[in-house]
């Protein structure tokens, strides 16, 4: 399934950089480029991180509403 349309990043590839690696939404931004576009896939990705067995930490993800007439 899609989780960054901007990007065209799937959960699939989250999943991946996750087995190599990634633990914060940081690096899958700096290995995938997710949430540098629009921002909107952020907090499903954040929940994913959340899922996986390696990731520690409360997460707590906050939707960030993006407006086309925001400055």
């Amino acid at each position: 399934m899609y989780v960054c349309i901007c990007k065209q990043i799937t959960d699939s590839q989250i999943h991946e950089a996750i087995g190599r690696g990634a633990r914060k939404l940081e690096d899958l931004s700096r290995e995938l480029g997710v949430a540098t576009g629009c921002g909107q896939c952020a907090c499903y990705a954040t929940e994913i991180l959340g899922e996986a067995p390696a990731a520690s930490g409360a997460m707590h993800c906050v939707r960030k509403s993006v407006h086309p007439d925001a400055a």
